[in-house]
């Protein structure tokens, strides 16, 4: 038998319950060993549910796995801990991370990362990879592709989306796994950053690791050989590379979410007066944390119903420029910043400012509790909070659904939110941002983890929404498809300057 027919891992015959909810159902899938897959499907068709799976997260109540590769390492080394599973040898990169504070009782909030007396609670880089007081060694040959070095002193909190996926996988390697899985690693990070990221991924295939690694179609390092496609928790194709490129691009298998009405829509909302004239106003703006100088010298100013790109590259400070809107940056009070024809600093309060702002990003997933659904995830929008500490009105409640049922949504109120499909969790951020008839809307990546039909709907929910109503919108992303049509400026960032 030659080498690339010896099993690796083996799925059998595999149904899957997580909660309340079938996963899969008599599901049968081989790899080999030296084979390196990619696992592609519509979101929601079960490609992080299966990473999950293997990893033992969830429960197999018929058929099996076999972790051959576990066999293999126990005929081939001594093991003497009586407490080693195949779970020592496999590590799983999640698509969000789960940092915590030094003290390891607390979980990050929000608005730590712009605090800098709160930050500091937060760990290092090297703290988080080698303990409180561990040093690394000289050279680590294992995370070389990752360039951690620069970053060690760096606290977790401070980290851009492309630092925080490169210590997450560097802290994944430093436990020697025999299978890396690595789940949707190229999204949200910027276009030079992926490739940085493919070219990393290929080396740790080349370092001798076996790799799985859920990805959109378009976005396949070379060094993977095989294509795992799934829709609806069900396999529906297996592919070698070559053969998957060949192949057509395979129809989306789900139903197309259907399009806001506009006249419904402007049936429901009862445009507010906008008094405003000028919505944010930046003159010269600087900050700066020690040394390390995040913003210089911005100069930006948004008027009323302009529809704004905030571009640049990964670090470019976009997070810190949106932070100093949205009242969660204290140096605002530093620097010449003007909020809807108000000078910050005169009296207002951070909650006067946040009422009139409208926010979605998928990073906000994280920091609702686990038992909200869906409705009372809407309904904090109306409050400013994360999560449904206060109770909502009869009338809130009523408009909540109003909106969940504008953005096709209103089936899953009363559904968890952290159990929904993640087009359907962005749209009730979507809601959230909208209850309260905001005067600017700030979305910061918005469509990151949609697959491309979803983005497609989400863009264009968002042109309906900027057709019938008034509001200024501030748009990030680093895909130039996802910029909605309605979009016609663009502040472009890099190393903290307007270029």
């Amino acid at each position: 038998m030659s080498e690339n027919a010896v099993p690796f891992l083996s799925l059998e015959h595999i149904t899957v319950r997580y909660l309340d909810k079938t996963l899969f159902t008599g599901l049968n899938w081989e790899l080999l060993r030296g084979q390196q897959w990619a696992i592609t499907g519509n979101s929601g068709s079960g490609k992080t549910a299966l990473l999950n799976t293997i990893a033992g997260k969830f429960n197999v109540i018929n058929g099996g796995i076999h972790y051959h590769f576990y066999d293999h390492y126990r005929q081939t080394h001594t093991v003497t801990d009586p407490y080693f599973t195949y779970r020592n040898l496999l590590s799983l990169v999640a698509h969000h991370h789960d940092f915590r504070n030094r003290s390891n009782t607390t979980d990050f909030y929000y608005q730590q990362r712009f605090n800098s007396m709160d930050s500091s609670d937060a760990p290092t880089v090297q703290q988080h990879l080698y303990g409180e007081n561990g040093v690394p060694p000289q050279e680590d040959p294992l995370l070389a592709p990752l360039r951690i070095g620069p970053l060690m002193g760096k606290e977790l909190i401070k980290l851009s989306n492309g630092e925080t996926r490169r210590v997450m996988i560097a802290r994944a390697l430093l436990q020697k796994p025999v299978l890396l899985m690595l789940d949707n690693p190229f999204t949200g990070i910027d276009v030079q950053t992926r490739q940085h990221f493919m070219e990393m991924v290929n080396q740790i295939i080349s370092s001798g690791i076996t790799v799985l690694l859920v990805t959109s179609p378009t976005e396949i390092p070379s060094n993977i050989t095989h294509v795992l496609t799934l829709d609806n928790g069900a396999i529906t194709g297996r592919y070698t590379r070559e053969e998957y490129l060949r192949s057509p691009a395979p129809l989306a298998a789900t139903q197309a979410a259907t399009a806001i009405d506009a006249d419904k829509l402007r049936a429901f909302i009862n445009p507010a007066a906008r008094p405003f004239d000028t919505i944010v106003r930046m003159e010269q703006v600087k900050v700066q944390y020690g040394e390390n100088v995040i913003l210089d010298d911005i100069n930006w100013t948004v008027r009323t119903n302009e529809k704004w790109a905030l571009l640049g590259p990964n670090g470019a400070g976009k997070s810190t420029l949106l932070s100093l809107i949205n009242g969660d940056n204290p140096q605002a009070y530093a620097n010449e910043i003007y909020l809807f024809d108000r000078k910050r600093g005169t009296g207002e309060s951070i909650w006067d400012i946040k009422r009139k702002i409208g926010f979605v990003s998928p990073e906000l997933h994280q920091y609702f509790p686990a038992g909200n659904n869906c409705l009372q995830v809407v309904c904090s929008g109306f409050h400013d909070i994360l999560g449904q500490s206060r109770t909502a009105s009869p009338e809130q409640t009523e408009h909540a659904n109003g909106w969940m049922e504008i953005l096709g949504i209103g089936s899953y109120s009363a559904q968890p939110f952290k159990q929904v499909p993640e087009s359907v969790q962005r749209l009730a951020l979507l809601a959230r941002a909208l209850v309260k008839d905001p005067p600017l809307l700030i979305f910061d990546e918005p469509c990151q983890g949609l697959d491309a039909q979803q983005k497609q709907h989400f863009k264009s929910v968002i042109d309906t929404l900027c057709a019938v109503m008034e509001f200024s919108l501030i748009f990030v992303t680093h895909y130039q498809e996802e910029i909605p049509g309605a979009v016609t400026k663009v502040l472009k960032l890099e190393k903290g300057k307007v270029v």
